[in-house]
């Protein structure tokens, strides 16, 4: 009776009929190295304008959000004193200009010095630069847009009182973002200058938006040991945002490797394996590496490409069990 238990158990071949698998040589398939990391979206140029003088507000001529164009007003300070000021520097120019033209005819016929000249020569000059004066303080008070791109929302109002450096708006211009995003220092060699990007946001589930690598930082951060990079992405619609968090994924590299499909690879712990079905129609557990994963299938080490690989039914196998492969005419017909 021991002896009869011992042989059923030894031999699982013979408790039923073969089970029926389906096989697959490993194939080569092209795949691509991703770095993936996390990267922060800026404006492509944002300009904070600062008011240079401290003066009451007059005008305000833009609405929260609006789009303005390089060089147009945006606002005006209170400029009355300045406005007095470049007449008075106007018309004394203009005094200094006739006193000139006047002295230089008497000097042509030898009725004025060389000294008279040379003074009313110096009060020319110095008119000129009273009136020029004048002019860049009126300049000062009269804000214009430094780029072209979309204003912030609104903070003063007219009749505010600013002081130096207050910010009056801010523009920014988005028809593209820049993407700062750090990468450990062991990826610096799979990265240059050009490379496509592509990048996902929270805010638009299931889209993607591509850029390109643009700037690698030559200084690694010894603190983290990290580079930091800079895409950029174009922005049509100005939907990306700055300040947005972005996830972003980097193709390094393209390389054909032996891959089989993914339900074909069993794991123990640690290890990989398959099963490799032999000449006989038994099966081996063979151990294995694997890489990456790609459209259901894996990167696979430690095969030839004329193994055959049970890649359905390897619940149903066991090391040294024999196998009915399906398609096989002999398989059938056994």
């Amino acid at each position: 009776m021991l002896s009869a238990c011992g042989s059923g158990a030894d031999a699982p071949s013979g408790a039923g009929p073969a089970p029926l698998v389906k096989v697959a040589q490993p194939a080569p398939h092209v795949f691509v190295d991703v770095i993936e990391a996390v990267g922060t979206a800026r404006a492509n140029e944002q300009v904070t304008i600062a008011s240079p003088v401290a003066e009451r507000v007059e005008k305000l001529l833009f609405d929260d959000g609006d789009f303005v164009r390089s060089g147009q007003l945006i606002a005006t300070l209170d400029q009355a004193q300045e406005q007095a000021a470049l007449q008075s520097a106007m018309a004394q120019e203009e005094l200094a200009r006739t006193q000139l033209e006047r002295i230089q005819s008497l000097f042509d016929r030898g009725f004025a010095t060389q000294a008279q000249l040379d003074q009313q020569v110096a009060q020319a000059a110095q008119a000129r630069a009273n009136a020029d004066d004048a002019r860049a303080r009126i300049a000062d008070r009269t804000i214009r847009a430094p780029l072209t791109g979309a204003v912030s929302l609104r903070t003063i109002s007219p009749g505010t009182i600013v002081s130096v450096g207050d910010a009056i708006a801010t523009v920014s211009d988005l028809s593209r973002i820049k993407l700062d995003f750090s990468v450990p220092e062991t990826a610096l060699g799979s990265l240059r200058a050009g490379q496509p990007i592509t990048v996902t946001s929270a805010a638009f589930p299931g889209e993607t938006f591509t850029g390109t690598v643009s700037v690698i930082d030559p200084v690694i951060d010894p603190a983290t040991r990290a580079l930091l990079v800079r895409a950029i992405l174009p922005n049509p619609g100005a939907r990306l945002k700055p300040g947005m968090l972005l996830e972003v994924a980097v193709q390094s590299a393209r390389r054909s490797a032996l891959a089989v499909p993914e339900l074909s690879i069993v794991g123990e712990g640690q290890d990989r394996f398959v099963y490799v079905v032999g000449a006989d129609g038994k099966v081996k557990r063979t151990n294995v590496q694997t890489g990456m994963r790609d459209n259901g299938v894996i990167e696979i080490i430690g095969l030839a490409p004329t193994n055959r690989v049970v890649t359905e039914g390897v619940i149903k196998v066991a090391d040294g069990i024999e196998v009915q492969i399906e398609g096989d005419s002999q398989g059938r017909a056994g």
